[in-house]
C-alpha cells in the first residue's frame, strides 16, 4: 500500500525528504496521508498529513514552519520536506493513511483504523 525512502543520518541542522508511494492519490473524500513518527522510548506522534480530497495540509506544533508535506498525484506520492532538523526529530517515520477525524497531529497518534507504511529511519545526530 504504502512505499516510503529517504530516511537516513543528518547532522542538526540538515534536511532530509521523504517519500510515500502509494497506491493511489485518487481524492477520497475525508482521507488523509502523511507520516506518523516515532522515537525509542516515546508514544507515537503525528507529524503531518494532507488531505487527498483538496491538498489541506496540518502539521504538529513541534514541526510547523520546518517541515513541509506535498502530494504529486501524477506520481502517487506524498513528500515530507524536513529542514533544520534537531536531535529530537531522530525516530521511525511511517508513512499513514486514515481517515481525516482520526488524525492527531502531536503526541498519541493511536487510531486503530490507519493503514501503515514499513517506515523509514531518521537519525539526527552531531
Amino acid at each position: 500500500q504504502f512505499v516510503e525512502s529517504g530516511g537516513g543520518l543528518v547532522h542538526p541542522g540538515g534536511s532530509l525528504r521523504l517519500s510515500c508511494e502509494i497506491s493511489s492519490t485518487a481524492a477520497l473524500y475525508n482521507y488523509a496521508v502523511g507520516w506518523v513518527r516515532q522515537a525509542s522510548g516515546k508514544e507515537r506522534e503525528g507529524v503531518a498529513c494532507i488531505e487527498l480530497g483538496d491538498g489541506t495540509t496540518r502539521y504538529a506544533h513541534s514541526v510547523r514552519g520546518r517541515f513541509t508535506i506535498s502530494r504529486d498525484n501524477a506520481k502517487n506520492t506524498v513528500y515530507l520536506e524536513m529542514n533544520s532538523l534537531k536531535l529530537d526529530d531522530t525516530a521511525l517515520y511511517s508513512c499513514v493513511g486514515d481517515a481525516i477525524e482520526n488524525w492527531v497531529l502531536g503526541p498519541g497518534f493511536d487510531s486503530a483504523y490507519a493503514t501503515w507504511g514499513q517506515g523509514t529511519q531518521v537519525n539526527v545526530s552531531a
